[in-house]
């Protein structure tokens, strides 16, 4: 049995925890080998949107997968929901020494309209809801729609999926008791997505201030990638085949930040994700904290929004009796100094120390 002492986030008292041998929190009992005396615990950190055993070229093999898992656990990520991934990683979830995962199946697109090698495309649009069904059984009670891309047609970004189809989508996913959320760049396809009920916005930089409204109407979360969106300047750079989409790509990267306070600011539930392995490298949740802080979340609540806040959007538990002893420590306050982050001095994953530099 394990003991740690410090300060309980988000709380401010000074705590025991007991970690029996079943790596669950449990009551007080002596002879316990102490692991922390002082410190700052916070239950282990959760990337909301991340692709594990995807890599730039498409599906990676299972041990990269596997490499991937553990640089984001080496971070603190205990929890990673998979927006996505083109291999099966269930036999990464058996793993006793990986973060769990939450998988959301394959992406789901139409021809030419994503990244090559990375989703399900589907010829016929009204196949998706039938598809959104068959990859609610497969996933983890999510699924992933790429809700827009640029069409290449009329040269910008435009919406993937027309809207009667998203409805039934949603529809079918909810009836099979899974959540939905869509890749969204610019502001034609959000209020399809929104008004189909879907549960969660990935990006979503071109939410406007009624979308924005409604979206905190309804509860629809928002996840905006923070660190991925500085990639957009890059991406319009490439573009100069279509002056329109990188142009409109500049404008989205200008105003994210202020979209995410307005957000914010609004009332809509924001969580942090890194979309690590598509285009951006595992282990960089720190960065995305520090981001979201930076476009108006207080330190806490950006904190939060990639810990106890985010665990319990995703149903897990946090520190409490009976709950498994998933946590991260840190010798400082990152309430006070979100840098501090890049920097645990203790991972404890399923109730065990996971050793330096492994």
């Amino acid at each position: 049995m394990y003991r740690l002492r410090g300060v309980l986030l988000p709380g401010e008292d000074t705590v025991e925890l007991f970690v029996d041998a079943s790596g669950r929190l449990a009551e007080p009992a002596q002879g316990a080998e102490t692991l922390v005396d002082g410190g700052f615990i916070v239950p282990g950190l959760v990337d909301a949107h991340c692709h594990i055993g995807l890599g730039s070229a498409g599906g990676v093999s299972l041990d990269e997968a596997e490499v991937q898992a553990r640089t984001d656990r080496d971070a603190g990520t205990l929890l990673i929901r998979d927006c996505g991934s083109p291999v099966d990683t269930t036999p990464l979830q058996t793993r006793a020494d990986l973060p769990e995962i939450i998988r959301a199946g394959r992406h789901l697109a139409r021809p030419k309209r994503y990244l090559p090698n990375m989703a399900l495309e589907l010829d016929d649009p009204a196949l998706l809801p039938d598809v959104v069904a068959e990859q609610a059984a497969a996933g983890d009670g999510w699924v992933k729609l790429v809700g827009d891309w640029i069409d290449r047609s009329v040269g910008d970004l435009a919406p993937v999926w027309p809207d009667d189809v998203l409805a039934a989508a949603v529809d079918a996913a909810h009836r099979a008791g899974a959540r939905v959320t869509a890749h969204v760049f610019g502001a034609a396809a959000i209020p399809g997505l929104v008004r189909a009920g879907i549960d969660c916005i990935e990006h979503g930089t071109g939410l406007t201030d009624d979308l924005i409204a409604e979206m905190a109407e309804r509860g629809t979360a928002l996840v905006p990638t923070l660190i991925n969106v500085e990639n957009f300047p890059g991406i319009a750079d490439q573009a100069s085949r279509y002056p329109t989409y990188a142009d409109h790509m500049r404008r989205l990267y200008a105003g994210a930040y202020d979209t995410v306070r307005r957000a914010v600011e609004a009332g809509v539930p924001v969580y942090a994700g890194t979309d690590a392995g598509g285009g951006i490298a595992h282990g960089r949740i720190a960065d995305e904290v520090i981001a979201l802080h930076r476009a108006g979340l207080s330190a806490a609540d950006a904190l939060g929004a990639a810990s106890w806040a985010a665990r319990a959007w995703l149903g897990r538990p946090g520190l409490e009796h009976g709950a498994r002893a998933d946590l991260v420590v840190y010798d400082r306050d990152p309430r006070t100094d979100l840098s501090v982050l890049h920097e645990p001095a203790l991972v404890v994953l399923r109730g065990r120390p996971v050793p330096a530099g492994r």
